[in-house]
């Protein structure tokens, strides 16, 4: 299973989610650091598009791990919660299109 991890400790407010998902997905130099553009970004972890460093097989499952996520929840409370939400969605897309699921979130 692929893997992107996230330094949960480093993770203060939105701008520095944004550089830690940068940097473990491999988003482009595009990337809008929005929420919007994170589900973009993910939305394609399957496609060779060039918009994660990820392409995953048709069954392959990227797994988020977000180290001391403790740390992050205590500091950004309503972004676990919004992230853990867009990943849901996603994985709907995707089952939409007749996919499994591309993302599983996993929280140490």
């Amino acid at each position: 299973m692929a893997t992107a991890e996230l330094n949960g400790a480093a993770i203060k407010d939105f701008d520095s989610f944004h550089a830690e998902c940068k940097a473990a997905f491999g988003f482009p130099d595009t990337y809008g650091n929005t929420i919007d553009a994170w589900i973009d970004c993910l939305s394609y972890v399957r496609d060779e598009d060039g918009m994660t460093k990820f392409h995953l097989k048709p069954n392959e499952v990227l797994d988020i791990v977000i180290k001391d996520s403790a740390a992050m929840k205590a500091a950004v409370p309503d972004l676990l919660e919004e992230i853990t939400f867009c990943v849901g969605g996603i994985n709907e897309r995707y089952e939409d299109y007749g996919e499994k699921p591309a993302l599983k979130l996993t929280l140490r």
